[in-house]
């Protein structure tokens, strides 16, 4: 372990920790890197290199009073590997806040994609009111630096974009998150500050859904407006707010295997990851059971890629700091079963 991991753990011991998962024995994966703490973490190939984008979480007062006023990320750093196991390059800041013109605070989950040798990192912040927009930077490189670009997306709210590429070309930006994510507060159309802090108080109501928009040409703005990705029960209706089980709360993720759209999200309060499955990239999809098993740490989130043939799971947990807002990326093989079916992961031995 390095000397900065050493302080940064020794920081925290006097601070309550998280609660391991019940019946939790070993961490079944080992952390990407344990000299900083990346969050969210979204994984591609390009150039046949894995590049792995995330929240760049620090230990420092939180900025706001609004839910998740902890997770204060103030730049994004970029990881980088020739194969999974392999060694992991952590590259220089990729973009900073202060570099994006419209943004205040709160640098967090990107997603990234490449076309035509340009880079394209998108990511969530918020503007000088305290909304959270969707931006985009570009750069001639994976790990950056990136460009912002002067104003937000036009028409973006809310957080956690993931970016589809489809096998047409075509590329789709999902995004979405209740409680601080503020998605809550989009249901007119317009943003209302009034809206709590998440649609829990009418259970029976269909819940809150994500949003998905096809990217313009040059992947810098919304071809179309953004609408709700419907998800489903077995029975066609759409997940109610109150199943907590099964309902969206945010990290959206798409990927496609044998011709099915697999639509993967963080059901927030249950903590797993659950996925969803549907025949176009704009679903509807429906509810076919958990990705990941609940990790250690409040919140959950991931992505899924393809290298050389085999599928992985990233995702973080709190492993080495024990806090909420600390939390370090891991990766884990997927399995598809034959029928379609994705195979439970349990970030633990037990």
């Amino acid at each position: 372990m390095t000397l900065a991991a050493v302080v940064l753990l020794a920081g925290c011991a006097s601070i309550a920790t998280d609660t391991p998962a019940a019946g939790a024995t070993t961490f079944r994966h080992a952390p990407l890197v344990r000299d900083l703490f990346i969050a969210d973490p979204s994984a591609h190939v390009f150039d046949g290199r894995i590049y792995v984008y995330g929240s760049h979480d620090v230990d420092e007062p939180a900025r706001d009073d609004e839910p998740g006023s902890g997770f204060v990320m103030r730049d994004y750093r970029v990881l980088s590997m020739d194969r999974i196991g392999g060694p992991v390059t952590v590259h220089a800041p990729g973009l900073r806040l202060e570099d994006v013109p419209w943004a205040s605070m709160q640098l967090w989950a990107p997603d990234a994609t490449e076309h035509d040798g340009r880079y394209y990192l998108y990511f969530p912040a918020k503007d000088a009111e305290g909304i959270f927009r969707i931006g985009v930077a570009t750069g001639d490189r994976p790990e950056g630096p990136f460009t912002a670009q002067p104003e937000p997306i036009a028409g973006s709210y809310s957080i956690d974009p993931a970016v589809f590429a489809d096998a047409d070309g075509a590329r789709y930006l999902y995004f979405g998150g209740i409680h601080g994510g503020q998605l809550q507060r989009w249901v007119s159309g317009r943003y209302d500050a009034s809206m709590g802090i998440t649609d829990l108080q009418q259970p029976e109501a269909p819940a809150l859904m994500p949003r998905v928009a096809r990217l313009s040409d040059d992947l810098l703005s919304f071809a179309e407006t953004p609408r709700e990705v419907m998800l489903l029960d077995d029975d066609g209706a759409l997940l109610r707010g109150g199943d907590l089980d099964r309902r969206f709360f945010e990290a959206a993720w798409v990927h496609r295997h044998d011709g099915r759209y697999y639509f993967t999200y963080s059901t927030g309060d249950t903590h797993t990851i659950a996925y969803a499955t549907g025949d176009s990239p704009y679903g509807p999809f429906t509810y076919r059971g958990v990705v990941l098993a609940p990790v250690q740490g409040w919140t959950t989130h991931h992505s899924i890629v393809d290298v050389d043939g085999r599928w992985y799971l990233f995702y973080h947990d709190t492993e080495l700091s024990d806090r909420t807002h600390l939390r370090s990326a891991k990766v884990a093989e997927l399995v598809h079963e034959a029928d379609g079916r994705i195979r439970t992961i349990d970030p633990f031995v037990r």
